[in-house]
Order: structure tokens, then C-alpha cells, then sequence
């Protein structure tokens, strides 16, 4: 995942709201202000100093301690949301051992506006906070009613293995009487939100719910991780208020093994089960619903039940369902399900429905649900229905089951890689037979087949598919599937054209050769490809990096040099940002995290990261632009540096940026065109896929549509380049395979040019390969 640039609370006159601060060293809301990011030194009140407890925040009687389109920045650390938490009892007679569900954090104060949403960040995007539950408390955030909010680099969790009212005894929470233990209902909880981003979260082993929300406007996730929750990973079913509206958009996500219990010292899941045994299992499901949902680059894989359900989208006009690049397996129902207007492009689903047949309490019932078939799609007269360059294999009743549609639907079934295996329920019931590639369940939708091929299914050739070849994938079995193609596949630069499908699976370029491959995946020159990997049964759990021995490590020193006459408002500064590391030689080299502080609508742009060996000093600019609105006056800006070594890597310096006075009154003008860019690691190792991400706006709003080039100048002084387009939330990402050769290591560099309506503006990041 990416790491977090943390926008940190703007220093000077110009900040309206207001930066307040919790760590594990603070004091209470009487002994500290939480305006100073400084430990509570012991005695007195009302110091300049954090709170040690988000409760002095968001205290659970519901009288919140921040207002709209502040922000609270979170430290490294555990915090215990529940009864017997700081802060948890109050006077209003809500929170007490006997309603400790009720002991959950007040909601969090809408922004004023989209252009200033109230945010709650973790600190530290190596070592985020922790916020786990405790007590059976209903939920461990509370966004209900919350609109205009940014919620980032947090884990939300709890402590336990149970799962709330599991059908075996030895896997089910303890309700009926105090002490219930540690353990929590619900990850984040939201009704009536609007204009949200989630992203860099990972809430995980909660005992029901991962998330439960509905009734959304406009909701962004991005980078978040929903993963081993008892019953459900997302539950968008909260009641009459369930339907959503806008855009809904997961990026980059997670959602896996939900359904599952969750070991919570090793991650293991453990007592899986699903409808048959009284559980759910659904990795995310909604009731009723409308809004244009987009699901890409995300990752769907192990859950109980369906993995992606969307099949209760209502089909109004305007709604649609967008599926991109999502890798789907190992669901033990339906891989993906979705309704009305759809578009399914450039993934790879592998209905391996059966997983969990003999494992834990999964029931028989509960193998292949729904006949297990692999894409399910729900018609609608008069709307489209699209499934493109895919690779599919399953297991299952059919590979794509529709429902419904006229002849006034259009449904297009075009350049796919679709394999059949066994059915696995007919073969159970002793009447084995292979899935089948494609089934109409009702309706009289014309489906329109063009560039498919298929492969051992049942008694069925589709018009204008290839039906008699072997596609020759690099591993066709459901356990350790593999859909690149190998040297001599018949799907090599066979597929029908397709204009503007410029990309695959990896988003390496496609077409590469005569034309376009069928399927997913496009093979590269020289017959290579980055493909997927499987995850493990069990995710790995990382031990934590130890140094060597004797390494002593020590603050880093941070200074940060700039102009020091006065400015006219709009003039672009560059700020000289050094640091250096103070480590003892035997400890290893450290990549610092770097992050920038300036005033609110002030653009500036700088590296992600810098990698220093110990005893060395590296530098790099910090670009600073006021609005050319700006009033005369000094403006703090500010560095800031950490890493994941902790609290001994954090320092930060400042300097000053003076806009000089105007002799005539600067009229206010629009935004101006910016970007910035990051990457997900800033040291990598040789073959790793770098992920680069671009934000481009105009002013605060996110520019649609940019085209982006990803310029990556590597060791050797070659530069490649990556295309990309920014969506309606103004993101652009762009992926690179790094070489193996021993010339690939050494440091890069990444100059990011976005272009809109003829105005270029570029930023800049830098990363290493090890």
C-alpha cells in the first residue's frame, strides 16, 4: 500500500481550524489543551500539551471536544476503545460496565465543506495507530451523520479470537454477562455521510463487522485493507436509509477472509463459517442501492460467501457498476455479483468455490452457494452490460450467469479467456459434469460473443469464440492459478480490436505485437509478464525489523533554508530541506518519510522519501507557491521527517515565507493547476512492481481526465514512461516492473507531468531498489 503524505496542520495566521493532538504520553482533557503534539509533563492543567486518548477528542457522550474541518492527529500507539478506556465514563448515564456497548467515540463533526473536511490521522504511516475495541462496544468509529471527512492510517481491531454468536461455543463471544472481554462489534460505522476518504486503513478481526455503512454520498476508500471479521467485511444493509448515491469508489482495497474468525496475536483466521451454519460471509454486500460504484486494483479472495455482491443495485438511469483489474478468487459463493449498467474489464476471477469445503465449521451447503457461479450479472431494458478482456475459470454451475434484460438490453461478451473445470456440486451429487460458459437465467437479453476463447466447458461453443484450443495459461489448476499466457498460446495477439483499451490486467501496455491477447493478461516483449500471485492460506505475519546489534539509533538532524526578503503573493520558493543521519555506522541505511506544512490553498510539492546510509546527509527541495490571493504577511512552512524505526527517527525544522505587501489590492482568482506524486515504498527490492500515484487539482478540486506521464529515470540514466488518466477524484496511477539485473539497483527518480486543457505542471518523487 502507499504510505501516507501527512498534511500536518498549517502553521500561521492563515490556519482557520484548528490541529489538536493524541498520544500514548498525553494527559486528560483538564490537564492538556491537545493543541501541542508535546507529552503532559505531570502536573498542572490546562497545558500545552496532547491528550492521551481519542475519547478527549470524540468522548462518548457524544459531545465532541473538535469542531467541523478540524484535524486530530493520532501518534503511534495502542488505544483501547470500550469500557475502562481514559475518558470512557462520563455523566449522561450512557456509558457504564453494564451498556458498555454503548461506550463508543461521539461521530465525528462534519466539515464545512468538501474543500475542508475534518480529518482524524494516524501520525505515523509505518507504525499507525491502533485503535481496538474492547468491552463488545458497538463500534470503534462512529462516522453516522459525518460528512466532509478524512479518515487515514489507522488499524482498527480488537483483541480477541471470538466471533459474536457463533454456532460452535468454543469460537463465540461472551454477551450475556460482564466482563464480556475484549472484543468489538463493529470496525466504522456510517449512515447519512457525505463526501468521505477512507484510505490507509486496516480494520481487521472485528467479531461481526468489518464496516457497516449505508446511505452514502460520494465515498472514496482507497488503500484500505477489510480483512478476517467474523461476519461480514462491508455491510451496506443498515435498514430503510441503506441506498447510496454519487460515487462510491474502492480503490486499491482489500476484502478477504471475512467470515472468518481472526487469531489476533498471529492474523491466522480461524472458525470460518457462513449461511448454512447461521453466519453471513458476504466480503461486501449492500441492500437495495444506487449510486456509480468503481471497484480497481483491488483484491477479493477468501471469503465465506460472495465476494463482491452489487446484484441489489436498483438499475435506475445513471447507475452503473465498474469492475477494473480486480483479482476475485477463492469466494465460496459468487466471485463478483452486479446489476444493471456493468463494465468488467482486465481481471482475473477464479471461481474456486470450494475452498473451504472441510475446513473449519463450513458447512456442505455453504460450498459453492448459489451454484457457485463465477460472474453473475443482473440485465436491465435498456442498459448495457459489458465483459472485456477477462480471464475466468471456475468451478461452478456457469462461468457468466445473466438474470433478466430484453431485447432492448446490450450485453457484450467480448475477448475473454474462459477455462471450465469439474462442477463441483454436479460431481458431489454424483452426477459430474463441466461448468458451463455461459447461462441466460431468464429474460431475452441477444448477447453479443466476439473474440472469446473457450475452453473445456460444458457442450457449448458461443458464436465467434475460439472453442477447440488449449489457451495454454502458466497454471490452469484452482488452487495456484496463473493466467499468463506461455509461448504459443492461441490467445497471443488474437483478440478483436477495441479502441482506446490501451492497458491489461498489470497495466503494461496492450497491444504488445500484432494485436491485442485475449484474456487478462497482455504478454509483454520477450514473452514475460508480472502475473498475480496467490495469496497464502494463512497471510503471512511480518516480524518486526530488528537492527543489528549495537546499532544505536538517534534523532536525525533537520534543517530547512529558503528566501528571507518578502515575496509577492503567487511566487514559486524553493526551500533547501537537509537532513542527516545520526545512527551509529553498524546500523543499516534508513528511508525517512518526509512531510511538508504550509498554510491551507498553499501549493507545495516534495520527495516522498530520502534513503541515508548512517553519518550522511542527503537533501532535496521543498517547492513552495502561495495563492496569488495571498495577504501580506509571514507564513510558517514547515519539514518534517520519521521512519519506521519510531519515535527516535521523528524531528522536523521550519522556516519562514513572507508575502510581501501588494501596492494594489490583489483581486481573488481561481485555483491554480497543481499535482503531487508519491510512491508506495521507498526502498524496493529487484522484480518489485512500483505503484506511483499522482493527485492533480485545480485549486481543491480534483481534475477529471488529465493525462499524466509518469517519467522514471532509472540508474543507468534510461527513462521510462507510464501513461495514465485521472479519474473523478483526480487520481492517476501508473505501474512499473522493476529489472532484475544487478544494473537495476541504485537510486530513481520520478518526474510526474499532468496535462489538462493545455496547462502542464510537474512534480517529483524519488525511491531506491535493493
Amino acid at each position: 500500500m502507499f504510505p501516507l503524505l501527512l498534511s500536518l496542520a498549517a502553521i500561521g495566521s492563515a490556519q482557520a481550524a484548528t490541529t489538536y493532538y493524541v498520544r500514548t504520553d498525553g494527559g486528560t482533557a483538564a490537564q492538556c489543551t491537545g493543541k501541542a503534539d508535546a507529552r503532559y509533563s505531570g502536573s498542572g492543567t490546562n497545558q500545552a500539551c496532547a491528550w492521551k486518548h481519542p475519547y478527549y477528542a470524540l468522548p462518548p457522550n457524544e459531545t465532541a471536544r473538535i469542531a467541523g474541518g478540524d484535524t486530530l492527529i493520532i501518534g503511534s500507539g495502542s488505544y483501547m476503545i470500550g469500557w475502562g478506556a481514559p475518558g470512557a465514563a462520563d455523566t449522561s448515564g450512557r456509558c457504564y460496565s453494564a451498556w458498555a456497548y454503548d461506550c463508543f467515540m461521539a461521530p465525528v463533526p462534519s466539515g464545512p465543506s468538501a474543500n475542508a473536511r475534518t480529518r482524524i490521522l494516524g501520525q505515523d504511516a509505518k507504525n499507525p495507530p491502533k485503535l481496538w475495541g474492547n468491552e463488545r462496544v458497538s463500534m470503534v468509529l462512529n462516522l453516522h451523520g459525518s460528512s466532509n471527512v478524512e479518515i487515514g492510517n489507522l488499524e482498527i481491531t480488537d483483541q480477541s479470537d471470538c466471533v459474536e454468536n457463533h454456532s460452535n461455543a468454543g469460537a463465540r463471544c461472551e454477551r450475556d454477562q460482564a466482563p464480556f472481554g475484549p472484543w468489538a462489534s463493529t470496525g466504522l460505522a456510517a449512515s447519512n455521510s457525505r463526501n468521505v476518504w477512507l484510505h490507509d486503513l486496516n480494520i481487521h478481526g472485528l467479531a461481526h463487522t468489518g464496516i457497516r455503512a449505508g446511505g452514502l454520498t460520494d465515498w472514496t476508500v482507497e488503500r484500505v485493507k477489510i480483512n478476517a471479521n467474523g461476519w461480514v467485511g462491508w455491510d451496506g444493509d443498515i435498514g430503510p436509509a441503506s441506498s447510496n448515491a454519487g460515487q462510491i469508489i474502492l480503490r486499491e482495497v482489500e476484502i478477504a477472509w471475512n467470515g472468518c474468525g481472526e487469531r489476533w496475536k498471529t492474523g491466522e483466521p480461524w472458525a470460518c463459517w457462513a449461511q448454512e451454519g447461521g453466519g453471513y460471509g458476504d466480503g461486501l454486500g449492500t441492500a437495495k442501492t444506487g449510486g456509480q460504484w468503481l471497484i480497481e486494483d483491488s483484491f477479493i479472495h477468501h471469503n465465506t460467501s460472495d465476494g463482491l455482491d452489487l446484484l441489489y443495485m436498483d438499475g435506475a438511469p445513471g447507475t452503473s457498476v465498474t469492475v477494473r483489474r480486480v483479482y476475485a478468487t477463492s469466494n465460496a459463493g459468487n466471485q463478483l455479483k452486479v446489476q444493471g449498467n456493468t463494465l468488467i474489464e482486465n481481471s482475473v476471477v477464479n471461481g474456486y468455490c470450494s475452498y473451504f469445503a472441510g475446513k473449519h465449521f463450513m458447512l456442505n451447503g455453504d460450498q459453492c452457494r448459489a451454484l457457485g457461479n463465477t460472474v453473475s450479472v443482473g440485465l436491465q431494458p435498456g442498459q448495457s452490460a459489458t465483459i472485456r478482456h477477462n480471464t475466468i475459470v471456475g468451478e461452478g454451475d456457469c462461468l457468466i450467469l445473466t438474470g433478466g434484460g430484453t431485447p432492448t438490453t446490450k450485453l457484450d461478451i467480448l475477448n475473454n479467456v474462459l477455462v471450465g473445470k469439474p462442477d463441483y456440486l454436479a460431481t458431489r451429487s454424483g452426477w459430474p459434469e463441466q461448468t458451463c460458459a455461459y447461462y441466460a437465467d431468464g429474460g431475452n437479453a441477444v448477447p453479443n460473443f466476439a473474440g472469446n476463447l473457450v475452453w473445456q466447458t460444458k457442450s457449448q461453443c458461443p458464436p465467434g469464440s475460439i472453442c477447440d484450443k488449449d489457451p495454454k495459461l502458466t497454471n490452469s489448476s484452482m488452487a495456484n492459478f496463473d493466467p499468463l499466457p506461455l509461448a504459443g498460446s492461441p490467445v497471443i495477439d488474437k483478440a478483436i480490436a477495441i479502441s482506446g483499451f490501451n492497458t491489461d490486467f498489470l497495466l503494461q501496455k496492450r497491444p504488445v505485437g500484432a494485436g491485442s491477447d485475449i484474456g487478462a493478461i497482455e504478454v509483454q516483449s520477450g514473452g514475460g509478464s508480472t502475473p498475480p500471485v496467490n495469496p497464502p492460506v494463512t497471510p503471512p505475519v511480518t516480524p518486526p525489523v530488528t537492527p543489528p546489534a549495537n546499532c544505536q539509533r538517534a534523532a536525525p538532524t533537520v534543517t530547512l533554508a529558503g528566501p528571507s526578503s518578502a515575496m509577492k503573493a503567487g511566487t514559486k520558493a524553493d526551500y533547501t530541506l537537509s537532513v542527516r543521519n545520526n545512527d551509529t555506522s553498524v546500523c543499516a541505511s534508513t528511508s525517512f518519510k518526509l512531510a511538508r506544512t504550509v498554510a491551507s490553498l498553499w501549493n507545495a510539492t516534495l520527495a516522498s522519501s530520502l534513503a541515508i546510509a548512517p553519518g550522511k546527509t542527503a537533501t532535496t527541495t521543498l517547492v513552495v507557491t502561495s495563492p496569488t490571493a495571498a495577504k501580506a504577511g509571514s507564513y510558517g512552512i514547515g519539514a518534517g521527517v520519521s521512519s519506521a524505526v519510531g519515535q527516535a527517527h521523528t524531528a522536523s525544522a521550519s522556516a519562514t515565507y513572507t508575502v510581501a505587501a501588494a501596492s494594489v489590492p490583489t483581486p481573488p482568482v481561481a485555483g491554480s493547476f497543481t499535482q503531487s506524486v508519491t510512491v508506495d515504498k521507498a526502498v524496493y527490492n529487484r522484480g518489485d512492481r512500483v505503484t506511483m500515484t499522482a493527485r492533480v487539482l485545480k485549486g481543491s478540486t480534483p481534475v477529471r481526465g488529465a493525462r499524466v506521464i509518469f517519467n522514471v529515470t532509472r540508474p543507468n540514466g534510461r527513462i521510462a514512461k507510464v501513461a495514465a488518466l485521472t479519474s473523478a477524484s483526480g487520481y492517476a496511477n501508473g505501474r512499473l516492473s522493476l529489472g532484475r539485473a544487478a544494473s537495476d539497483v541504485g537510486s530513481y527518480s520520478v518526474r510526474s507531468d499532468a496535462t489538462s486543457q493545455r496547462e502542464t505542471v510537474s512534480a517529483y518523487a524519488n525511491f531506491a531498489a535493493q
